[in-house]
């Protein structure tokens, strides 16, 4: 893990960065900055030719995130092309049942910048998912968030959403890259542009 400003990725994963998580009653602390740091992140990776990859979650019937809901709609407009597309998942790992790791293949993608949410959950298993398939992985400290941990009688007492978010990404290990602000996350295209792969 490193304070300096890393080498530019490739790719930007948004993790479910989705209605019922950034507005609303549901929105996780910090909603409107995350959005905006998110929003920057991938304006600046278009801007660059990286790919960027909208992961949307399927939450189950009644979740907030149940599709076609309002709740599960992507926050950040798309600009589809063949370096910007939508991944649906049905677990917190974005490449578990999907077409994520074929279309990071198929661009020759080596380096991902992991951003959204949940810090613990879908942010982690993605992030976890991408090292452990040999990229090198950056979560930017303050552009991802969560909920805060409720307090459970006899086990804990609440942990704010901050320190759960803090404790996720540092759970990575040393192979991630954790301590960088998303202000200094820099991009690059991949290897092979302008690849179409089946996303699913």
């Amino acid at each position: 893990m490193t304070a300096q400003t890393p080498p530019p990725v490739d790719t930007l994963l948004v993790v479910d960065v989705q209605s019922a998580f950034v507005t609303g009653p549901g929105a996780v602390p910090g909603a409107d900055r995350l959005a905006d740091r998110t929003a920057d992140l991938i304006a600046r990776a278009r801007a660059a030719g990286a790919l960027v990859v909208h992961l949307q979650n399927d939450g189950p019937p009644g979740a907030e995130d149940e599709p076609h809901t309002p709740g599960w709609e992507l926050h950040h407009a798309v600009v589809p092309g063949p370096a910007e597309t939508v991944v649906r998942k049905p677990h917190d790992d974005g490449f578990r049942d999907t077409g994520l790791g074929a279309l990071l293949d198929g661009h020759g993608s080596r380096a991902v910048a992991v951003c959204g949410v949940m810090s613990e959950m879908c942010v982690r298993a993605t992030a976890r998912t991408a090292l452990d398939r040999g990229h090198r992985v950056v979560v930017p400290h303050d552009a991802h968030a969560t909920q805060d941990c409720p307090a459970v009688p006899g086990v804990s007492d609440a942990v704010p959403a901050a320190v759960v978010s803090r404790v996720a990404a540092y759970s990575l290990g040393s192979d991630a890259e954790v301590t960088v602000p998303a202000a200094a996350v820099t991009f690059t295209a991949p290897a092979r542009t302008g690849v179409r792969g089946s996303a699913g």
